[in-house]
């Protein structure tokens, strides 16, 4: 995923969360309505998120050093989380005590023409973010659908301003229904009732962020795809003859370390298989350009070891996802 294309996204976000976070206050201002705090608040929250985002991709691209030698490519998954947890807390918790006391203690909306007005406004302009990220995401969606997308994206920044967007609107449709109730029914309950229901949106988006965002700070392998395309690009027939194991790991969104233990003839000699390695590295990052750590360990296969099937106790985690043979 292009870092550029999700950079695009989070400024757009940004651009537009400010302006509608300032207006739904100033609706609040006036007519004293909940909703429009919960709003404003569930906005600021959002443009808080988006700043993380982009401080958490400059970072990601500070160059390695001896203390963290594969860089810092996964500070872009940690501002992610912290994005998680501040839309939990800020955006949703915050939204969800708001509407409990509007709930318990109602009071009429006054000059009810500021939030619908704000909202309207609202709307255009979250619609036109969610555009952006959109269109931004349809570049590396590919064939997936957009549940698949959000799950299997390496890059966070495109399915966090997704899921922000998609929620905003959903809230924003809540809190018009909210205002609209208590315009009708001249009962203030229903604006609370509103805000209640934003902030468990909300919550359940933050829930799935964080689901998502421990997944890639825990250590995501390649996608399947990948995978393929680099099992093919090891072996070439001649002196690499197959793969008898092989781990991956993404270090960032946009790097990807490769470790394998790959066959070898048991009569080759050494320059012909330090030759061989050097070639299938070259054919693995032509294939998959993110691959910037590659380690090829060579061995002799063997038919029997093979049969034993991996050993659980070689490495962490268990038996190897990849495991051709061995």
């Amino acid at each position: 995923m292009s870092a550029s294309g999700g950079t695009r996204a989070i400024v757009a976000a940004l651009g537009a969360n400010l302006a509608i976070a300032a207006s739904k206050f100033v609706a609040f201002a006036f007519s004293g309505s909940s909703s429009m705090l919960a709003e404003g608040v569930h906005s600021l929250a959002d443009s808080g998120n988006q700043f993380l985002l982009l401080v958490g991709g400059k970072k990601a691209q500070r160059e390695a050093t001896p203390l963290h030698p594969f860089g810092y490519g996964r500070e872009r998954f940690i501002y992610a989380f912290l994005v998680s947890i501040v839309l939990f807390s800020v955006g949703g918790m915050f939204a969800i005590y708001e509407g409990y006391e509007k709930v318990r203690h109602p009071h009429q909306l006054e000059h009810w023409y500021w939030p619908v007005g704000v909202l309207a406004f609202a709307i255009i302009a979250e619609g036109f973010s969610f555009r952006t990220a959109i269109k931004e995401s349809n570049q590396t969606r590919g064939t997936l659908s957009w549940a698949q997308f959000i799950r299997r994206a390496k890059a966070p920044e495109l399915p966090v301003v997704l899921l922000e967007d998609f929620g905003a609107l959903i809230g924003l449709a809540l809190a018009l229904g909210g205002v609209g109730l208590s315009l009708l029914t001249g009962d203030g309950i229903w604006d609370g009732i509103g805000t209640v229901c934003i902030g468990v949106l909300l919550v359940l988006i933050a829930l799935v962020l964080a689901a998502e965002t421990k997944s890639l700070l825990l250590g995501e392998a390649a996608g399947l795809d990948d995978v393929k395309k680099i099992e093919t690009a090891i072996v070439d027939g001649a002196t690499v003859t197959r793969i008898i194991h092989m781990r991956t790991l993404h270090l960032g969104p946009e790097e990807l370390l490769i470790a394998a233990k790959i066959a070898v003839r048991h009569d080759d000699t050494a320059a012909e298989v330090a030759n061989a390695i050097n070639a299938a590295e070259t054919r693995i990052r032509t294939a998959v350009p993110i691959a910037r750590v590659i380690y090829l360990e060579p061995d002799i296969y063997s038919e029997a070891e093979a049969v034993k099937g991996p050993d659980p106790n070689a490495t962490p985690g268990g038996p190897n996802p990849h495991t051709t043979g061995h």
